[in-house]
Protein backbone atom coordinates (compact mmCIF):
# COMPACT_ATOMS: atom_id res chain seq x y z
CA UNK A 1 0.00 0.00 0.00
CA UNK A 2 2.70 2.26 0.96
CA UNK A 3 4.95 1.85 -2.52
CA UNK A 4 1.68 2.48 -4.61
CA UNK A 5 1.15 5.10 -2.50
CA UNK A 6 4.54 6.87 -2.55
CA UNK A 7 4.43 6.53 -6.53
CA UNK A 8 1.10 7.91 -7.23
CA UNK A 9 2.14 11.05 -10.04
CA UNK A 10 0.85 13.68 -7.20
CA UNK A 11 3.28 12.35 -4.12
CA UNK A 12 6.11 11.61 -6.55
CA UNK A 13 5.65 15.69 -7.94
CA UNK A 14 5.99 16.72 -4.31
CA UNK A 15 9.18 14.45 -3.67
CA UNK A 16 10.62 15.71 -7.19
CA UNK A 17 9.97 19.68 -5.56
CA UNK A 18 11.09 18.82 -1.91
CA UNK A 19 14.37 17.14 -3.82
CA UNK A 20 15.42 19.81 -6.53
CA UNK A 21 14.51 22.44 -3.42
CA UNK A 22 16.59 20.88 -1.04
CA UNK A 23 19.77 20.78 -3.92
CA UNK A 24 18.88 24.06 -4.52
CA UNK A 25 19.56 24.98 -0.88
CA UNK A 26 22.78 23.21 -0.94
CA UNK A 27 24.84 24.50 -3.63
CA UNK A 28 24.12 27.97 -2.60
CA UNK A 29 24.64 27.83 1.02
CA UNK A 30 27.97 25.90 1.04
CA UNK A 31 30.65 27.99 1.07
CA UNK A 32 32.53 26.13 -2.09
CA UNK A 33 36.29 25.93 -2.82
CA UNK A 34 37.07 24.33 -5.98
CA UNK A 35 40.58 22.83 -7.11
CA UNK A 36 41.17 22.09 -10.47
CA UNK A 37 39.40 24.35 -12.25
CA UNK A 38 41.70 24.86 -14.66
CA UNK A 39 41.34 21.16 -15.86
CA UNK A 40 37.71 21.60 -16.89
CA UNK A 41 37.48 25.12 -17.74
CA UNK A 42 39.43 24.63 -21.66
CA UNK A 43 37.53 21.77 -21.71
CA UNK A 44 33.81 23.35 -20.94
CA UNK A 45 34.99 26.48 -23.35
CA UNK A 46 35.33 24.23 -26.65
CA UNK A 47 31.94 23.14 -25.94
CA UNK A 48 32.66 19.51 -27.55
CA UNK A 49 31.32 16.64 -25.34
CA UNK A 50 32.63 15.63 -21.98
CA UNK A 51 31.87 12.66 -19.70
CA UNK A 52 32.10 13.57 -15.89
CA UNK A 53 32.69 10.50 -13.28
CA UNK A 54 32.00 10.52 -10.13
CA UNK A 55 30.70 7.75 -6.87
CA UNK A 56 27.14 7.16 -6.64
CA UNK A 57 27.21 8.29 -2.81
CA UNK A 58 27.68 12.00 -3.76
CA UNK A 59 25.18 12.05 -6.52
CA UNK A 60 22.89 14.42 -4.81
CA UNK A 61 26.73 16.97 -4.64
CA UNK A 62 26.83 16.57 -8.90
CA UNK A 63 25.37 20.19 -9.59
CA UNK A 64 27.52 22.08 -7.29
CA UNK A 65 30.68 21.73 -9.56
CA UNK A 66 29.18 22.76 -12.84
CA UNK A 67 28.20 26.61 -11.78
CA UNK A 68 26.12 28.12 -14.06
CA UNK A 69 28.05 31.12 -14.58
CA UNK A 70 30.68 29.04 -15.81
CA UNK A 71 30.04 26.06 -18.58
CA UNK A 72 28.18 26.90 -21.78
CA UNK A 73 24.94 25.85 -21.51
CA UNK A 74 24.83 22.74 -23.50
CA UNK A 75 28.00 21.86 -20.98
CA UNK A 76 25.52 21.22 -17.81
CA UNK A 77 25.65 17.67 -17.30
CA UNK A 78 23.10 15.46 -18.29
CA UNK A 79 21.90 11.85 -16.14
CA UNK A 80 21.28 8.19 -16.81
CA UNK A 81 18.45 7.66 -14.31
CA UNK A 82 17.28 4.22 -14.11
CA UNK A 83 13.63 3.32 -15.54
CA UNK A 84 12.01 2.41 -12.07
CA UNK A 85 9.10 3.89 -10.60
CA UNK A 86 11.28 5.14 -7.92
CA UNK A 87 13.21 6.71 -10.62
CA UNK A 88 10.64 8.80 -11.92
CA UNK A 89 10.06 11.39 -9.46
CA UNK A 90 14.46 11.34 -9.19
CA UNK A 91 14.43 12.31 -13.08
CA UNK A 92 11.77 15.29 -12.24
CA UNK A 93 13.61 16.65 -10.16
CA UNK A 94 16.69 16.86 -12.10
CA UNK A 95 14.68 18.36 -14.56
CA UNK A 96 13.50 21.00 -12.60
CA UNK A 97 16.95 21.50 -11.56
CA UNK A 98 17.80 22.07 -15.45
CA UNK A 99 19.66 19.11 -16.36
CA UNK A 100 19.17 17.07 -18.82
CA UNK A 101 17.74 13.05 -18.11
CA UNK A 102 18.23 10.07 -20.15
CA UNK A 103 16.00 7.06 -18.71
CA UNK A 104 17.38 3.57 -18.61
CA UNK A 105 19.82 1.31 -16.84
CA UNK A 106 23.30 -0.13 -16.68
CA UNK A 107 24.09 -3.77 -17.38
CA UNK A 108 23.36 -6.11 -14.72
CA UNK A 109 25.32 -9.49 -15.11
CA UNK A 110 23.01 -11.04 -12.76
CA UNK A 111 19.56 -10.57 -14.47
CA UNK A 112 18.28 -11.12 -18.13
CA UNK A 113 15.67 -8.37 -17.60
CA UNK A 114 15.99 -5.54 -20.43
CA UNK A 115 15.94 -2.27 -18.58
CA UNK A 116 16.21 0.24 -21.63
CA UNK A 117 20.45 -0.57 -21.55
CA UNK A 118 20.82 -0.27 -24.93
CA UNK A 119 18.50 2.17 -25.92
CA UNK A 120 19.99 4.50 -23.45
CA UNK A 121 23.70 3.77 -24.45
CA UNK A 122 22.67 4.78 -27.94
CA UNK A 123 21.14 8.06 -26.37
CA UNK A 124 24.32 8.70 -24.49
CA UNK A 125 26.46 8.35 -27.19
CA UNK A 126 23.97 10.70 -29.38
CA UNK A 127 24.29 13.60 -26.33
CA UNK A 128 28.03 13.81 -26.17
CA UNK A 129 28.77 13.41 -30.22
CA UNK A 130 26.16 16.51 -30.06
CA UNK A 131 28.54 18.58 -27.57
CA UNK A 132 26.74 17.56 -24.37
CA UNK A 133 27.84 16.46 -21.17
CA UNK A 134 26.97 13.88 -19.42
CA UNK A 135 27.71 13.01 -15.81
CA UNK A 136 28.12 8.90 -14.70
CA UNK A 137 28.43 7.39 -12.03
CA UNK A 138 30.77 4.53 -12.17
CA UNK A 139 30.09 2.38 -8.99
CA UNK A 140 26.47 2.70 -9.50
CA UNK A 141 23.93 1.68 -8.93
CA UNK A 142 24.92 -1.56 -7.39
CA UNK A 143 28.48 -1.54 -6.75
CA UNK A 144 30.67 -2.68 -5.19
CA UNK A 145 31.83 0.75 -3.66
CA UNK A 146 34.08 3.03 -5.37
CA UNK A 147 35.37 0.73 -8.12
CA UNK A 148 34.56 1.92 -12.13
CA UNK A 149 32.90 -0.24 -14.51
CA UNK A 150 33.87 -0.21 -17.99
CA UNK A 151 30.50 2.17 -18.80
CA UNK A 152 32.35 5.33 -19.32
CA UNK A 153 35.71 4.29 -20.48
CA UNK A 154 33.18 2.31 -23.61
CA UNK A 155 31.20 5.82 -23.94
CA UNK A 156 34.71 7.53 -24.16
CA UNK A 157 36.19 5.09 -26.80
CA UNK A 158 33.19 5.25 -28.98
CA UNK A 159 33.05 9.26 -28.71
CA UNK A 160 36.09 10.60 -28.55
CA UNK A 161 35.14 12.69 -25.52
CA UNK A 162 37.77 13.26 -22.59
CA UNK A 163 36.66 11.83 -18.84
CA UNK A 164 37.03 14.72 -15.98
CA UNK A 165 37.34 12.76 -12.82
CA UNK A 166 34.99 14.30 -9.60
CA UNK A 167 35.47 14.55 -6.24
CA UNK A 168 33.30 16.38 -3.71
CA UNK A 169 32.39 16.63 -0.33
CA UNK A 170 30.89 19.30 2.47
CA UNK A 171 31.61 19.48 6.12
CA UNK A 172 27.94 19.31 7.81
CA UNK A 173 26.48 15.89 6.21
CA UNK A 174 24.98 12.67 6.99
CA UNK A 175 26.70 9.00 5.80
CA UNK A 176 24.72 6.50 5.66
CA UNK A 177 25.61 2.83 6.24
CA UNK A 178 24.48 2.02 2.82
CA UNK A 179 26.71 0.08 0.15
CA UNK A 180 27.97 2.89 -1.47
CA UNK A 181 28.02 5.43 1.86
CA UNK A 182 25.48 7.78 1.14
CA UNK A 183 26.10 11.05 1.79
CA UNK A 184 23.59 13.47 2.78
CA UNK A 185 24.65 16.74 2.08
CA UNK A 186 23.73 19.60 5.26
CA UNK A 187 23.54 22.49 3.92
CA UNK A 188 25.58 25.86 5.68
CA UNK A 189 28.64 24.22 5.43
CA UNK A 190 31.75 24.12 3.57
CA UNK A 191 31.96 22.49 0.55
CA UNK A 192 35.13 21.21 -1.56
CA UNK A 193 35.21 20.17 -5.48
CA UNK A 194 38.31 18.38 -6.50
CA UNK A 195 38.50 17.74 -10.48
CA UNK A 196 41.71 15.48 -12.04
CA UNK A 197 42.49 14.29 -14.91
CA UNK A 198 41.22 14.38 -18.02
CA UNK A 199 41.56 10.89 -19.30
CA UNK A 200 41.08 10.14 -23.20
CA UNK A 201 40.32 6.68 -24.57
CA UNK A 202 41.87 5.69 -27.86
CA UNK A 203 39.11 4.49 -30.23
CA UNK A 204 41.18 1.64 -31.34
CA UNK A 205 41.67 0.93 -27.65
CA UNK A 206 41.97 -2.95 -26.68
CA UNK A 207 40.74 -4.95 -23.83
CA UNK A 208 44.11 -4.34 -22.35
CA UNK A 209 43.97 -0.59 -23.02
CA UNK A 210 40.22 -0.19 -21.79
CA UNK A 211 40.97 -1.99 -18.61
CA UNK A 212 44.13 0.54 -17.76
CA UNK A 213 42.12 3.37 -18.65
CA UNK A 214 39.03 2.24 -16.24
CA UNK A 215 41.58 1.53 -13.61
CA UNK A 216 43.12 5.12 -14.03
CA UNK A 217 39.48 6.68 -14.17
CA UNK A 218 39.12 4.48 -10.60
CA UNK A 219 42.32 5.74 -9.51
CA UNK A 220 41.59 8.95 -10.23
CA UNK A 221 38.04 9.69 -8.65
CA UNK A 222 39.26 7.98 -5.76
CA UNK A 223 42.35 10.42 -5.38
CA UNK A 224 39.86 13.17 -6.03
CA UNK A 225 37.25 11.97 -3.51
CA UNK A 226 40.09 11.52 -0.61
CA UNK A 227 40.89 15.39 -1.12
CA UNK A 228 37.82 16.37 -0.90
CA UNK A 229 36.94 14.65 1.97
CA UNK A 230 40.42 15.41 3.78
CA UNK A 231 39.87 19.43 2.85
CA UNK A 232 36.14 19.03 4.76
CA UNK A 233 37.76 16.80 7.52
CA UNK A 234 36.18 14.25 7.26
CA UNK A 235 38.17 10.69 7.71
CA UNK A 236 38.39 9.12 3.77
CA UNK A 237 36.06 6.31 2.82
CA UNK A 238 37.61 3.43 1.43
CA UNK A 239 36.75 1.15 -1.64
CA UNK A 240 34.94 -1.65 -1.05
CA UNK A 241 36.52 -5.23 -2.13
CA UNK A 242 36.95 -6.13 -5.62
CA UNK A 243 33.71 -8.17 -7.02
CA UNK A 244 35.47 -11.91 -8.12
CA UNK A 245 34.76 -12.05 -12.26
Amino acid sequence: MWKKFFRSRPVQFILAVVLAGYVRLVNRSIRWQVHGQEIVDPIWQKGEGVIGALWHSRILLTLAAWPPDRPPKKQSPSFLISLSPDGAFVSRAALFLGSGVIRGSGANRKKKKNKGGATAFRKMIDHIQAGGCLAITPDGPRGPRMRASLGAIVLAAKTGAPVLCLGVSCSRAKFFNSWDRFCLPIPFGRGAIVWKGPVWVPKDADEEMLERKRQEVEDLINQASFSADSICDHLPIEPAEREES
